[in-house]
């Protein structure tokens, strides 16, 4: 019997029969998934065992790590240039906001510090320049 001689109300159940079934196979496949990776992780739980290495060794290996930054070869840690204040050494500058005793410095210059071009000048010009 096709489906063209079923009546409407034979058509809405077998849908309503279609979506049960899907939700019960939806559900037996998350189960299902659960379950696979729970063997795996006992698998890979056992090999490391057997290997003779404790787990939370290896299981660190796992672990996110950092990705390099563009242009660096130190494991995606920037070094910047450190700007030491020749008369005070205890005066430093790495990077972002400039620090108060900066700001003054450059306005005794005649340095504007909103100025990235008047900043540049003024550290290439007066300040130390240590590395890292």
């Amino acid at each position: 019997m096709g489906i063209e001689n079923l009546s409407l109300d034979e058509i809405k159940q077998q849908l309503k029969d279609l979506a049960q079934n899907r939700s019960d196979l939806e559900q037996a496949l998350l189960q299902r998934q659960q379950q696979v990776k729970l063997d795996l992780v006992q698998k890979i739980k056992d090999l490391i065992q057997d290997e003779g290495f404790d787990i939370n060794e290896i299981m660190s290996l796992f672990g996110p790590r950092r990705k390099r930054a563009a242009g660096t070869r130190t494991g995606g840690l920037r070094q910047y240039k450190r700007y030491i204040d020749p008369d005070n050494p205890e005066n430093t500058y790495v990077r972002g906001v400039l620090p108060g005793w900066m700001k003054q410095k450059m306005q005794e210059q005649g340095y504007d510090s909103n100025s990235k071009e008047d900043r540049e000048t003024f550290k290439a010009s007066y300040l130390r320049v240590s590395e890292g």
